[in-house]
């Protein structure tokens, strides 16, 4: 490679190695989407990205921009580009990155064929290929301290070949990007928006919030499928088939609620906490303000005389940020550990002044259910209400209205909230998945979760004596 070129490359490294979008606009003339230019940030600063969307919303052109980025932007990269079909990946990937790479500045620098874009000079070390996802083999040997899968169609390509991409992926900078409509309630897609999202930053993108979508076209499916049908949720809002049917909350009532902001005033304060009983549980202190909950408090390997304090503090803190507020409820799972912390808290209640009333309610999950005709525990019975809540702002935001909860973007939260499953019991009663069942499965003891629903536990789920604080 002769030295004016290089000296280019260098350049555009150095201005564009974290600003992916400014090198869309610059350098490819592509003006993108807010949407887009959100999905390029998070892939800029982070592993590993995945984006499920409706049709239409513009995920091929990003994904081009997204090639040619890496390819300019780093030193012997090596990006492979793959989908289910060669259709898929020839004919519509690969003559996207052709379109924006013919037009840019730095074509002449990149020599483009039907199966591989090099950097010329350096053909054997600098390049982004094509391999159609029909067997794992074809994901396989590739290193390289720079390295980018961009994976199109990504709900439809076998859960072999994602393992073999993963598996790949083991340098600090290697990155994976998927994409694609939310055809499947299984597989390595499926699971960077449920169970495994915490380790990806998650994108969903209806087509009605698109500009490139056709209104005309959307139109039609709804005409034609309805609303609710499961074509017009993944080929127009960008979700997943209806869950399956012993998932007990659905992906986009979680995933709403953290959509929209709501002004939190009340005179409450409610602070519900899960005290983690074994060493990689968290314990969780989750504050809520009317319906907006506040960033959680997740921390473990900590005892119940911390955990008291930690309580006692965030009730102080909110204070000093809402004086509005007068009155405090801490509400607890006491079963087991917790029962420590809720003693301790009440002896610390009774020695100080606090310039607001507080009390501490034990809830107990594992107790009989109040409505103990339809929910076998109370526990059942408080993630029921904070269901009922999160459908209720669901159909709220549908309908055009303000939203009434909001959730912090915790996706360790959201992933816990939306993979409990549920069974009816013999008696006809509804029983959530214990936690050690969970953890059979994977997943994480659903601690965020159970604190944020103990925040938003009724009147009805708590033992207490005296009376209801106004406006609570």
């Amino acid at each position: 490679m002769s030295n004016q070129p290089y000296n280019v490359l260098v350049d555009l490294i150095e201005v564009y190695w974290d600003d992916p979008v400014a090198f869309a606009e610059d350098v490819l003339q592509f003006t993108p989407d807010k949407w887009q230019q959100d999905v390029l940030r998070d892939l800029a600063n982070n592993r590993f990205v995945s984006v499920r969307s409706g049709q239409g919303v513009g995920k091929t052109g990003l994904e081009a921009v997204t090639v040619i980025w890496y390819l300019c932007c780093r030193l012997n990269p090596k990006v492979i580009c793959t989908a289910p079909t060669r259709q898929q990946l020839n004919d519509v990937l690969w003559a996207e990155i052709a379109k924006w790479l013919e037009s840019s500045m730095v074509k002449n620098f990149l020599k483009w064929t039907k199966t591989k874009v090099y950097m010329i000079g350096s053909e054997e070390r600098w390049f982004a290929t094509a391999r159609t996802a029909t067997k794992p083999e074809n994901m396989q040997g590739f290193h390289e301290d720079y390295m980018l899968f961009v994976v199109d169609e990504a709900s439809g390509v076998a859960d072999n070949i994602m393992e073999a991409i993963l598996g790949t992926l083991s340098g600090a900078e290697n990155k994976l990007l998927m994409c694609g409509n939310p055809t499947r309630t299984s597989g390595v897609f499926y699971d960077s928006h449920h169970k495994d999202r915490a380790d990806y930053k998650a994108h969903k993108v209806s087509s009605w919030d698109s500009p490139r979508a056709s209104k005309e076209n959307i139109e039609r499916l709804i005409r034609k499928y309805g609303k609710d049908s499961d074509v017009v949720r993944v080929r127009v809002y960008g979700e997943f088939p209806k869950s399956e049917p012993d998932v007990f909350i659905p992906l986009e009532m979680a995933e709403m609620a953290t959509e929209k902001e709501i002004d939190p005033y009340a005179h409450v304060l409610h602070i519900g906490v899960d005290v983690a009983r074994y060493g990689d549980d968290e314990t969780v202190i989750a504050p809520r303000i009317a319906g907006k909950v506040f960033k959680l408090q997740c921390y473990n390997k900590k005892g119940t005389t911390e955990t008291t304090g930690n309580i006692i503090a965030t009730a102080r803190e909110f204070h000093s940020l809402f004086p509005f507020i007068n009155h405090v409820l801490i509400k607890i799972d006491d079963d087991g550990v917790g029962g420590g912390v809720t003693d301790q808290l009440n002896e610390i209640i009774m020695q100080e002044n606090f310039p607001f009333s507080i009390q501490v309610i034990p809830v107990g999950n594992g107790r009989t259910a109040h409505d103990n005709e339809h929910y076998e525990n109370r526990g059942t019975e408080i993630w029921a209400a904070i269901r009922d809540r999160l459908k209720e702002n669901l159909t709220e935001y549908l309908q055009g209205n303000s939203a009434t909860v909001q959730l912090p973007k915790d996706d360790r939260l959201i992933s816990q909230l939306t993979t409990r499953k549920y069974r009816m019991t013999s008696k006809g009663r509804i029983m959530l998945e214990r936690k050690e069942d969970m953890k059979k499965r994977g997943l994480d003891s659903p601690d965020r979760a159970d604190a944020v629903a103990l925040a938003f536990a009724t009147e009805k789920d708590m033992q207490w004596s005296s009376e209801r604080p106004a406006g609570w």
